[in-house]
């Protein structure tokens, strides 16, 4: 059992955490012909903009009520309406997926109220999916902004059921975590289809940003999952949730149309995707797919080879809670130990790491606990902490703009488990550690 503590700094020196609304944003961007809109000032949507850009290398849709002092102070109603209207009559979006931010959930905006009036006001609107979350950044993280957005949209758009409905047996919802890249969705959804199952995803980044180029501009997200898909997720035989943070919404699912769900906590490692694969077969009555079984076998060597690198290796990680104990429980059963291990928000999971201490905390907070470590594994901005640490660092999670390719990052599954053996692994197979000043002796001192 790990003790989880929260640091008590008066101020983020390196941040980890990035902000609900920006969570809230991304899920939005897993709706098809959605528009997110952040309520609040320009500064914070430019900040989140920029952030999404040189991650994804893609345009990304991402609008603002440009809430000044004035409105601030005096209430947003008139922004949110002008922007709603304004987002209607240039884009068509068929969802419009507000969030809140830190400065209008202060003053105290009711943006559900808000909603009622405008729809009052302005019937043109009433094909438009208009879906509201409150995530102020003052609280809460990234993970949770997803959650909370995953949630809504089900509110909204799956129907209360009085009576089940006959249910197509090879039809599965997935509900994946926000630590999941689009390539990640891509190797779910084969697997998946490989046992004769068809899955929604929502979100769906692989449709949004996955990197395509699109016959016609669009200035709405690329793809994703329909409104008309999202409302037939009540139907489905089965719901997959993956990563603790989806549990509300898979519960909440069950509540509305009684969708059975099984909750997968990881999808990193052997054990689990073993459990993954039977599950599937059981729910489609096939056996496991040739090709799955050899990526089966592909992992099992790979473990073999790679273990020799792991064993004894100290390892400190900072990520958000479900990418944390994913990693981290992999890297455990690979051979390594724990050096640290530092998270954005609370997390069922924190308690259950292999490791005395589990702190909610910034960057500074990792480089103080890893210096003995052999590898840190964050984000981007881990990587000043790397070069004074003089550790070798392994990007994962988001943002990840000083290299290509992080949209189609593949960790889960057999394929990707084995993916992440083979570049972790070489990452300790390559690192050569310059001593330390405090280490070094002279050849008398050796002798």
């Amino acid at each position: 059992m790990a003790l989880v503590q929260v640091s008590k700094k008066a101020c983020v020196v390196n941040p980890l955490k990035m902000s609900q609304p920006l969570g809230a944003a991304l899920a939005f961007m897993g709706v098809q012909q959605c528009m997110p809109l952040l309520h609040g000032s320009q500064g914070c949507t430019s900040f989140g903009l920029v952030l999404l850009v040189r991650h994804f290398r893609e345009s990304i849709p991402l609008q603002t009520t440009a809430m000044n002092e004035v409105a601030t102070i005096l209430g947003g109603l008139e922004n949110v309406e002008q922007a709603i209207l304004n987002i209607v009559e240039r884009t068509n979006p068929a969802v419009i997926g507000i969030c809140s931010t830190g400065v209008t959930e202060t003053k105290g905006d009711d943006v559900d109220g808000f909603i009622k009036l405008i729809r009052a006001r302005h019937p043109e609107l009433a094909n438009v999916g208009i879906v509201y979350v409150s995530t102020p950044d003052f609280k809460d993280a990234f993970q949770d902004g997803w959650a909370k957005t995953v949630v809504k949209l089900i509110e909204t758009f799956v129907p209360q059921v009085q009576t089940l409905p006959q249910r197509a047996p090879q039809r599965i919802n997935v509900l994946p975590g926000c630590h999941l890249t689009p390539g990640d969705l891509d190797e779910l959804r084969d697997i998946i289809e490989s046992f004769g199952l068809q899955p929604t995803f929502l979100p769906d980044l692989s449709g949004s940003l996955d990197g395509h180029i699109p016959e016609e501009f669009t200035p709405t997200t690329l793809g994703g999952v329909s409104r008309a898909d999202i409302a037939a997720m009540g139907a489905a035989a089965w719901t997959i949730a993956i990563g603790e943070q989806m549990r509300p919404a898979a519960v909440l699912l069950e509540q509305r149309a009684g969708v059975p769900f099984v909750l997968f906590d990881r999808l990193i490692g052997l054990a689990p995707n073993d459990d993954f694969v039977s599950f599937l077969s059981r729910v489609s009555g096939r056996p496991a797919p040739n090709k799955v079984r050899r990526q089966r076998g592909q992992l099992i060597d790979a473990m073999l080879d790679g273990h020799f690198y792991f064993g004894a290796k100290r390892i400190a990680i900072g990520a958000e809670p479900d990418l944390l104990w994913s990693v981290g429980m992999w890297a455990t059963e690979m051979g390594a130990t724990l050096e640290a291990a530092v998270t954005t928000t609370a997390s069922p999971l924190l308690e259950k790491m292999p490791i005395e201490q589990v702190l909610i905390g910034d960057l500074e907070d990792l480089e103080a606990r890893a210096a003995r470590a052999d590898l840190l594994i964050t984000h981007s901005h881990g990587r000043q902490a790397s070069e004074r640490l003089g550790v070798p660092l392994y990007r994962l999670g988001l943002p990840m703009f000083d290299q290509l390719g992080a949209a189609h990052e593949v960790t889960v599954g057999y394929r990707g488990t084995r993916n992440l053996v083979f570049a972790i692994g070489n990452l300790l197979l390559s690192a050569v550690r310059e001593p330390r000043p405090d280490t070094w002796r002279t050849n008398e001192d050796a002798a």
